[in-house]
């Protein structure tokens, strides 16, 4: 199935929103919002946060948590939609990866190779480039 990626961007807009919320929690208690600041933990193109060394458990149960959340919406998101949960997941990682990774920030192409990003844009995915 083709994905209308402008509409599904669009939706994933107010869904990410609300999946804010949690992530908030889980950085007010300092562990995520820490381990970003030192790159320990960044954003992945497959649209969840991931690990760039492995971490405490305390840490491994919070991101676990935000990415829970995160695949619940996308799979009510994917249900609504008609498509699959990877390719909601994808798409806000694409949008997560082009316009909230912070300068200085760790993510985590597909090629499963951890960068930092600098002052330019991340160079996206080619699926990330909309038609």
């Amino acid at each position: 199935m083709k994905i209308d990626r402008v509409t599904i961007a669009l939706t994933l807009t107010a869904a990410v929103l609300a999946m804010a919320g949690g992530f908030a929690t889980a950085q007010s208690a300092g562990l995520v919002s820490a381990a970003l600041a030192e790159g320990r933990v960044g954003e992945q193109a497959d649209g969840y946060m991931g690990f760039r060394a492995p971490p405490s458990g305390d840490l491994r149960d919070e991101v676990d948590a935000i990415n829970i959340k995160r695949r619940a919406a996308y799979t009510q998101l994917a249900a609504q939609r008609g498509v699959t949960v990877k390719d909601v997941a994808a798409t806000v990682g694409c949008e997560t990866l082009a316009s909230r990774v912070a300068q200085g920030r760790a993510y985590q192409l597909p090629d499963g190779v951890w960068r930092v990003k600098g002052t330019t844009p991340i160079q996206l995915p080619v699926y990330c480039v909309s038609n």
